[in-house]
């Protein structure tokens, strides 16, 4: 990258002694950007995390209950003081000023230099309205809390690689926003939500959907206080399983990919709608960290007066580093999944990938929405409670989002993310490693399923030999299943040929009764 002024300082040592806010804090990503800020990031003051009373916690007692995480277990066995570091600010994205105190506001404004504004709606099938509040004006309230924040060093918003879904190749630059973001901001709280949705095509244009729009746009609202605040964007793509750290597989979160992976483990996924040849674009949940603390430390040594764009901007995903495409996913997911089973599968996994719409549908009709009801049904007779339709419900609507991203190629430029580590010093690289780190596929999918297995499902891996077991009899119940299925469709053209045969016969006799015709059909 260009315009990088010529002295460089150890990353830890830059952040030691800070204090950081962090909205999104108790999300997937968030996680994870804490555990590594308080054990690699030197001695840290302060992390601030962003976040409102729910199912009757207060933000305190959410913040304990995130202590207690399987992710900070590295943390409480090396420094577990440093958990201690972590306070909750009870606030919400949708309200002006983030409906903080006025002694929160006062921290924020006195002691906070460092903002990673990483809250978000994720739910991709949300309304406009929703989406909008959560993704642009909330990151609008941020962003004003930190144009008086006197010690702010650097603003790193966290964004999205498919936010920009027109472009076939995304560079690292801010691109023209299709609308301006206060008049959709406006538009949003006045219009009633049947007018929304009429309306709500138009102005998402290409956006496949209300999420990658509103981020969009906050893109945009980003832009605009490039002159006020030391500010830089961050695009993730497909965020997945941790890699090394803070422990190999680590995730918490259903969302997009692993969501999927368990679905169609459990059996429940029979078809999914993807081109095989297209690359998937990923990247490990640690990886992505890594970025967005250096993207943080990096904005305070860029020179943005000699750049072409005064916010600098990553794409996060595996671009040019390893080439991995869709079909190779599947191909190793499965025959990974045969050996690491999840526990209580619903049927056995050999669920297959699909570019054509017509036999797709056709094979999630038959073969997930039929069984679902007939299981449901069997559940109200046994009178237990019934969960498959409304399972099958969930994964059709998060299919039906995901497979946008998984029908089309995707090219992201990197050139800006792998330039983070330049300058490092050897302790720096090694602990943020980006591009600079070999990336053993096979044993990443094995990573990505056991992970997903302990840290979602809650399935002990000890348990991995009586789920191989429950495997082996859902494969014979399986090819059972398929040999009386066979022997039906046999009986049904044996049945249907004698029908035709008789209806032949029939025929032929009232033909042989009719004087002129009959004398032409040999007795």
């Amino acid at each position: 990258m260009v315009g990088e002024k010529m002295s460089y300082e150890g990353v830890s040592k830059w952040y030691s002694g800070r204090s950081v806010f962090i909205t999104g804090g108790t999300g997937y990503m968030g996680k994870v950007l804490i555990e590594k800020l308080l054990r690699d990031c030197g001695d840290i003051k302060f992390i601030y995390v962003l976040c409102r009373p729910k199912r009757g916690f207060s933000p305190a007692n959410r913040i304990e209950q995130i202590r207690k995480l399987a992710v900070f277990d590295r943390l409480r066995i090396e420094c577990p003081e440093k958990l201690k570091k972590i306070k909750a600010m009870e606030g919400d994205l949708g309200q002006p000023g983030l409906g903080l105190s006025d002694e929160n506001k006062s921290i924020l404004f006195n002691e906070v230099s460092i903002v990673f504004n990483g809250a978000a709606s994720l739910r991709l099938e949300a309304g406009l309205k929703d989406a909008i509040r959560h993704n642009t004006t909330g990151t609008k309230h941020v962003l004003d809390l930190a144009v008086e924040m006197k010690n702010l060093a650097s603003f790193v918003h966290l964004s999205t690689a498919f936010c920009h879904c027109e472009f076939d190749k995304l560079d690292e630059t801010i691109y023209p926003s299709p609308a301006n973001p206060e008049d959709v901001m406006r538009a949003v709280e006045w219009m009633d939500d049947y007018t929304l949705e009429i309306i709500t095509p138009r102005l998402l244009g290409p956006h496949p959907n209300c999420y990658t729009y509103s981020k969009r746009l906050a893109e945009s609202l980003v832009s605009q206080y490039a002159n006020r605040i030391p500010i830089s964007v961050a695009r993730p793509s497909i965020v997945t399983p941790s890699f090394k750290e803070p422990v190999p597989g680590w995730v918490d979160s259903l969302n997009g990919p692993v969501g999927v992976i368990v679905a169609g483990g459990k059996g429940v996924i029979r078809s999914v709608l993807c081109s095989p040849d297209y690359e998937a674009e990923v990247v490990p949940v640690d990886i992505a960290i890594n970025a967005l603390i250096l993207i943080a430390w990096k904005r305070t040594i860029i020179n943005v007066d000699v750049m072409d764009d005064p916010v600098p901007c990553y794409n996060i995903s595996k671009g040019d580093i390893v080439h991995l495409n869709w079909g190779e996913v599947l191909a190793k997911g499965k025959r990974y999944a045969y050996e690491y089973p999840f526990d209580a599968g619903l049927w056995y996994p050999n669920g297959s990938m699909r570019t054509n719409k017509l036999i797709h549908y056709f094979i999630v009709f038959w073969l997930q929405v039929v069984p679902a009801y007939l299981i449901d049904g069997i559940m109200v007779l046994a009178r237990q409670k019934t969960f498959m339709v409304r399972v099958q419900k969930r994964i059709a609507v998060g299919m039906e989002v995901l497979q946008y991203f998984t029908m089309r190629g995707w090219n992201f430029k990197i050139e800006n993310t792998k330039a983070l580590i330049n300058g490092l010093n050897e302790e720096d690289m090694n602990k943020f490693y980006i591009s600079n780190t070999e990336i053993d596929i096979e044993k990443y999918m094995i990573q990505v399923l056991l992970g997903a297995r302990q840290y979602c499902m809650k399935e002990p891996l000890a348990n991995l030999d009586r789920a191989r077991f429950h495997l082996k009899l859902l494969y014979w119940l399986n090819m059972v299943t398929q040999l009386l299925f066979g022997f039906f469709l046999l009986w049904v053209f044996v049945r249907a040929f004698d029908s035709f045969k008789f209806l032949l016969d029939s025929s032929t006799s009232s033909f042989t009764n009719v004087p002129i015709i009959g004398s032409l059909i040999p007795k």
